[in-house]
């Protein structure tokens, strides 16, 4: 398995264990050269979308050396976490559905990729 999958693997079990909702995977490869994979979840308030951002940021750094680039942080109502390979983007819901990024990077009528919760 490369970085890439290894990386996208844990963020999903780091997103899950932590309860983020509404978990979708976009494969950017051969779309973007920003990375491999995006990850987009929701949390219920702004502090547990800044808690599922800071705990996905730790474990990263800890498990693969890293230290992900991450912005919006301040206000919980958006944090992007950018690792490299995988760039996750962790939304209060009602910015989420203005925002409306699954619709942006998936083909026509194509339903997005969601794992549990």
């Amino acid at each position: 398995m490369g970085l890439s999958n290894a990386m996208l693997a844990r963020i999903l079990t780091s997103l899950e264990d932590d309860k983020a909702e509404d978990i979708v995977t976009v494969d950017l490869r051969g779309k973007s050269a920003m990375g491999d994979h995006m990850v987009i979840c929701s949390g219920r308030s702004s502090r547990q979308v800044s808690a599922i951002a800071e705990k996905l940021s730790a474990r990263i750094k800890e498990e693969f050396g890293l230290t992900p680039r991450s912005e919006g942080g301040d206000t919980g109502d958006w944090v992007l976490i950018d690792t490299g390979d995988v760039i996750v983007h962790v939304f209060r819901p009602e910015v989420r559905d203005f925002y409306q990024l699954e619709k942006m990077w998936l083909p026509a009528g194509a339903a997005p990729a969601q794992t549990r919760s």
